[in-house]
């Protein structure tokens, strides 16, 4: 796609459903589409879409080593469900490894060499046999995805990144959930609405902003995955 179709795809897509969206990535990058999925509530929403239509989408996750005891049960619930397999992405190191080169509890003392090292390192590997790439970001969740379009080129991993999600409410996600009562991780009911890894994922206080318990104590609120920088 060159620039000006990725611009009118993002246009002619902006009003449609995400069933809609993801059919069309689908059509657009046959064998050349995956999807990143961390386990959240939203990406069990695509997950739940990709499988009910039959999409021919490969799905892995980033597995840094480091999840929640309740995601790795949820990615077993979901391979499960929908008779699907999560590919499993690990950094080239294990935690322990990592250990050795960069001294204990990196995450600690410099999170955004830990999450370069346990994401987006081996991220960028994955995202290199694609084309495109689907998410479950939502233009409500922080500032840098405000402004986010449902199809856009990715610059930094060098391919197409579709959206589909990117109009939705977390409100339009608990209705979807219900209504087609779809398995997300118990622990988004126990004030945890961003889930990553143990040691930089806390819970979040009623009033608090729902980004608040990543990283918190830091001014980082991304690891970097879909970070956009803000135009002055």
């Amino acid at each position: 796609m060159t620039t000006d179709d990725i611009k009118q795809a993002a246009q002619d897509l902006e009003m449609q459903s995400a069933e809609n969206i993801l059919v069309w990535a689908a059509g657009q990058f046959p064998g050349r589409l995956t999807f990143a999925t961390s386990l959240g509530i939203e990406d069990c929403v695509v997950t739940d879409m990709i499988a009910g239509h039959h999409l021919p989408v490969d799905v892995f996750t980033l597995d840094t080593g480091l999840l929640f005891q309740e995601t790795y049960s949820l990615w077993e619930r979901i391979e499960e469900r929908y008779g699907v397999t999560i590919t499993r992405v690990s950094p080239a190191h294990t935690v322990e490894e990592q250990a050795a080169h960069e001294g204990p509890a990196l995450w600690t003392r410099d999170p955004d060499r830990c999450c370069d090292l346990r994401k987006m390192q081996p991220l960028r590997s994955t995202l290199a046999s694609y084309d495109a790439w689907v998410t479950a970001i939502r233009r409500d969740q922080t500032p840098e995805r405000a402004s986010a379009p449902v199809v856009s080129w990715d610059g930094r991993f060098g391919l197409i990144k579709v959206n589909p999600l990117v109009r939705w409410t977390f409100d339009d996600i608990k209705a979807y959930v219900r209504e087609h009562n779809v398995p997300y991780n118990p622990l988004h009911d126990q004030h945890y609405p961003s889930i990553g890894c143990v040691p930089c994922t806390s819970p979040v206080a009623p009033g608090e902003d729902p980004r608040s318990g990543r990283w918190r104590g830091t001014e980082k609120t991304e690891c970097g995955l879909h970070f956009v920088k803000v135009k002055s």
